[in-house]
C-alpha cells in the first residue's frame, strides 16, 4: 500500500497549477505574441492543426478561474506544509527538503504564468 503524505499532495497541487496556468498561456499569449510578430500565418496553421485552442481561448474567463482557484488551492497547501517536521530518516528528509523546493519552484512558476496570461487575456485589450 502506498502512502500518501502531504508532500506528494503539494507536488500535486503544483503541477496541476501549473498546467492549468500553461492553459492561459496558451489561450492568450500565444496567439497574441504570434499576430504581434508578424506570424498570423503559422497561427492560421497551428490552429487548423489543433482546432481544440479555439476551444481554450473562448472561455477565458473560465479558464482563468479554474487556475486561480486551483493556484489559491496550491498556495494554502503549500503554506501549511511549510511547518511539517521533516522525517527522522536522513534520506528521507532529503528527499523531502527536495519535494519542497520542487513545489514552491512549480508553484512560483505557475504564478509567473497566470500573471503573464491573466495580462495579455484581460489588461493588454484594454
Amino acid at each position: 500500500m502506498t502512502q500518501h503524505t502531504p508532500f506528494c499532495r503539494n507536488a500535486a497541487l503544483s503541477a496541476t497549477a501549473l498546467l492549468s496556468s500553461v492553459a492561459t498561456l496558451v489561450c492568450c499569449v500565444l496567439p497574441a505574441v504570434l499576430v504581434a510578430l508578424g506570424a498570423g500565418a503559422t497561427l492560421a496553421g497551428i490552429v487548423t492543426a489543433v482546432p481544440q485552442l479555439v476551444w481554450l481561448s473562448t472561455p477565458k474567463p473560465l479558464v482563468f478561474g479554474i487556475a486561480g482557484t486551483l493556484l489559491v488551492e496550491s498556495g494554502l497547501s503549500l503554506w501549511q506544509a511549510r511547518i511539517l517536521p521533516y522525517p527522522v530518516h536522513r534520506q528521507l528528509a532529503s528527499s523531502c527538503r527536495m519535494l519542497r523546493r520542487l513545489s514552491w519552484s512549480l508553484y512560483g512558476v505557475a504564478i509567473v504564468c497566470f500573471a503573464l496570461g491573466a495580462t495579455f487575456a484581460f489588461v493588454i485589450p484594454i
